[in-house]
């Protein structure tokens, strides 16, 4: 165990609480182990973990966020994915094999949307000439997180927000059963009808989403 992580694990250790840890994986399904930590608590713990002059070097990385991720208490995924937002200013064009790498381990909405939105939304910005090869790649994975990443990157671009990438990656997944899936799409379409409503209420009327999609594409409007 790296430095760095040792001294994360004994401060999580210190201050975590077997009853919330027990509420916090219910309420999860039982999918991963917790310290016992509420949010608000761990990011205070963990702040000092995450100022700049203290940060690990970034060719560190990747190997930092495998090590995080391979621990089975949800408090350090949550953990690596705001230690990767540090970094977003220095992504590199290799650095989307960490973000995948990031959706498709330990997956579940409360990483994958952090990951999508903010980290891909970043990466995408700085190497827009990748969205078309990896929405592709994206949809044709069968990987529901990929696909949900797919679907989510563009949630806050607002009138950046590429139309034909939002219109073909929507298309190309209908039909889904998967209520991830569905609901992405009603959330993303949602997020944009605050920037151009006639544009969402288009698509939808012309469109055979899935119920869940079109009452959240059309909630605010």
């Amino acid at each position: 165990m790296s430095e760095f992580v040792a001294l994360l694990t004994s401060e999580f250790l210190k201050n975590g609480k077997s009853e919330i840890a027990a509420g916090q994986k219910a309420y999860i399904r039982g999918k991963f182990e917790y310290f016992g930590l509420k949010t608000n608590d761990r990011r205070v713990i963990q702040k000092p973990f995450l100022v700049k002059q203290y940060l690990p070097p970034k060719m560190e990385l990747f190997g930092l966020v495998k090590e995080l991720n391979n621990k089975p208490q949800r408090d350090f995924h949550l953990f690596a994915q705001e230690l990767v937002f540090k970094y977003i200013k220095q992504f590199e064009k290799i650095d989307i094999d960490l973000l995948e790498y990031m959706v498709i381990n330990n997956s579940w909405w409360d990483t994958v949307d952090f990951i999508a939105v903010k980290l891909m939304g970043a990466y995408f910005k700085k190497y827009p000439n990748e969205i078309e090869k990896r929405v592709n790649q994206y949809i044709k994975s069968n990987n529901i997180w990929l696909q949900r990443s797919a679907l989510l990157f563009q949630l806050k671009y607002k009138d950046q927000i590429n139309t034909n990438i939002l219109d073909y990656t929507i298309k190309a997944l209908l039909g889904s059963k998967e209520f991830f899936i569905n609901k992405a799409i009603g959330w993303v379409l949602r997020e944009y009808s605050r920037t151009n409503p006639d544009w969402v209420v288009d698509f939808v009327e012309k469109t055979e989403l899935s119920n869940l999609s079109k009452k959240e594409a059309l909630r605010l409007l």
